[in-house]
């Protein structure tokens, strides 16, 4: 017999949250976030290790923004904006939580940076609120992230954040015709506790 999860709860809503750091604050996506949605997700270097190829269309933006409005509001995915403190409306970088599986207390983890804000720290400081916020209110046990193996900047950002490498997937991704290995990794919630001190 196979275990199915309970769905999330009708008051699981995340339009609302609001996250802050010293140099960010991560919020909702909003209607007034499709052209710089549109910007990062076209960008080829930013999207080099992606699951998609670059966009090229911007309705898919005008598309993804609606989309991913309907499910923070459902409470099925917590998608937030990376807006650096002082400059509302700006962008930077968004992270999510996604595929919740409440009955494991389980979800995926995923993020994107502009190329602009690479280099200074800032993902490590989205994603420690983020982590916060998950193994806080939202109370999981578990968090996964999928990456590319060639993808060391992502690798060294999980690492850093204490997630750990749990196997390598082959040939599971193929995307514009480039097959690529995924890097599977996990961070537990008792980790993340026991390593509270190193987390500023």
């Amino acid at each position: 017999m196979t275990a199915v999860d309970p769905p999330r709860p009708e008051t699981a809503r995340y339009d609302t949250l609001r996250l802050g750091t010293e140099r960010l604050v991560l919020r909702p996506v909003d209607a007034g976030d499709v052209d710089a949605v549109f910007a990062l997700y076209a960008d080829p270097e930013v999207m080099r290790y992606w699951s998609t190829p670059p966009w090229t269309d911007r309705e898919r933006a005008v598309a993804f923004v609606e989309e991913t409005r309907r499910s923070i509001a459902s409470g099925e995915a917590v998608h937030l904006v990376l807006e650096p403190r002082g400059a509302p409306g700006t962008m930077v970088g968004a992270c999510t939580l996604f595929a919740f599986a409440p009955g494991s207390r389980r979800a995926e983890i995923g993020y994107l940076m502009a190329r602009a804000a690479w280099g200074r720290g800032l993902m490590h400081e989205a994603l420690t609120a983020l982590v916060d916020h998950a193994f806080g209110p939202l109370d999981l046990n578990r968090i996964e992230a999928d990456i590319d193996p060639r993808n060391d900047g992502s690798r060294r950002t999980l690492e850093r954040l204490g997630f750990v490498h749990e196997g390598t997937l082959r040939e599971r991704w193929i995307v514009a015709g480039e097959v690529s290995d995924t890097g599977m990794y996990g961070l537990l919630r008792r980790d993340w506790e026991g390593r509270r001190p190193d987390r500023a």
